[in-house]
């Protein structure tokens, strides 16, 4: 017999009862519950027991930081005030510093002559404990292009050491330089441009020594030049070039060395004569003029005869002795008196008198490399201390006392 299940009544509480749906608590209570987070114990440094009433969470990131800064300790804060008055001070000495060296440019400048200001630059930190002393330790001074005889100097580096002002550094007037050293720099690119009208170009081989090498103009034509300098001292405040090896080469007909050495003149190349000994009128218009003759050292009886035979003027001219002693020939004053021969050889006349003219002191002074230390315009003691050649120009030590400048 099945039976039914016995149903028990579920009884609900009371204050169910009156309602269907379950209560729920305020949400702004929650909210509030929320805000009370560990931050604001952070931000107000409160007591932890004591209750604070609910208010709306700031989101502003100024008020934040004011705060923090607020709660710093205080030898933090004298810390970052002292920061802050060392980076005025740095500021301020840096701009007296500027302020210096602008000056003092422009009194070089006006006692110098210079084109253009020179670089200062006052060494030492910091600057300002030097300038109410009156007194720098160190400062560098960097002239670039000044004259100096026929070239320029590329660039003057001088290190003046215990610099006494005058006038202070907010009326500068001059200064009173204990000693100084520093360099000079003969520039040879700059030695190019200027004495750029001959197309000559220098280049350093170490040491003291200076080679030139390019063109020449001379009577219409551009003759190649080679030539050797060897740079020395000239006194305390000067350096000369002494200039060897000078040759002027025309074509490929002769060789011009002025001066009146043994090798020196107006010599034909290998080419010409080979090119005589294959022209028979070129070799009797050479045996014609009787002082080459004599400087050959031929017979005349040889001589005589050959201007008869062809056969025995190939048998003169075709002896290698005759080749060597041809070569040795000067002919500079050999031809003035004999212009006929220049042409035969295929010789311009008018060069002739150009070379003539070019004599050994005035080529020489073309590539002279020499200069002479400026004045220093206050007085004191400048001179120089050591020459050298370098690949980018010649360089020069220099020294001095007692070095004064401005009023």
């Amino acid at each position: 017999m099945r039976t039914t299940p016995h149903r028990i009544p579920t009884q609900h509480p009371a204050h169910l009862q009156e309602s269907d749906t379950p209560p729920h608590g305020n949400p702004y209570d929650e909210l509030a519950d929320l805000a009370g987070n560990p931050l604001d114990e952070f931000l107000y440094e409160e007591e932890p027991d004591e209750e604070q009433p609910w208010q709306p969470p700031n989101h502003r990131r100024g008020s934040r930081r004011r705060n923090r800064f607020a709660g710093l300790p205080l030898a933090a804060k004298a810390v970052v005030a002292l920061v802050v008055l060392t980076a005025f001070l740095g500021l301020g000495d840096r701009w007296a510093l500027l302020y210096a060296e602008h000056e003092a440019a422009d009194k070089l400048k006006d006692s110098m002559k210079l084109s253009a200001a020179p670089e200062v630059e006052i060494e030492g930190f910091p600057f300002l404990t030097q300038a109410f002393d009156d007194k720098l330790d160190r400062v560098r001074v960097t002239v670039p292009d000044v004259a100096a005889d026929r070239v320029s100097l590329a660039q003057v580096t001088a290190v003046a050491h215990d610099v006494t002002l005058r006038g202070g550094v907010t009326s500068f007037k001059g200064a009173d330089i204990d000693t100084m050293d520093g360099e000079v720099l003969l520039s040879f690119e700059d030695l190019n441009r200027e004495l750029g009208a001959s197309q000559v170009t220098f280049t350093g081989h170490g040491g003291d020594r200076v080679v030139a090498r390019g063109t020449l103009p001379v009577a219409g034509h551009d003759l190649k030049v080679a030539a050797d300098a060897r740079i020395r001292r000239s006194g305390d405040r000067g350096i000369s070039t002494s200039i060897g090896g000078m040759r002027l080469d025309i074509g490929d007909l002769a060789t011009y060395r002025p001066g009146t050495g043994k090798n020196e003149g107006l010599h034909l190349s290998r080419k010409s004569v080979r090119d005589i000994r294959e022209r028979t009128d070129k070799a009797k218009a050479l045996f014609a003029i009787p002082e080459i003759v004599s400087r050959l050292g031929v017979p005349d009886s040889a001589v005589r005869t050959a201007l008869r035979s062809e056969r025995k003027m190939a048998e003169l001219t075709g002896s290698p002795e005759f080749v060597r002693s041809l070569m040795k020939v000067n002919l500079i004053d050999v031809a003035l008196d004999h212009p006929q021969l220049l042409k035969r050889l295929g010789f311009d006349p008018a060069l002739l008198e150009g070379l003539s003219e070019l004599t050994r002191p005035r080529l020489a002074s073309q590539l002279s490399l020499g200069f002479r230390l400026p004045e220093v315009p206050g007085g004191g003691d400048v001179r120089l201390r050591d020459v050298r050649v370098e690949k980018d120009g010649i360089k020069v030590s220099i020294e001095g006392a007692g070095v004064t400048f401005g009023t």
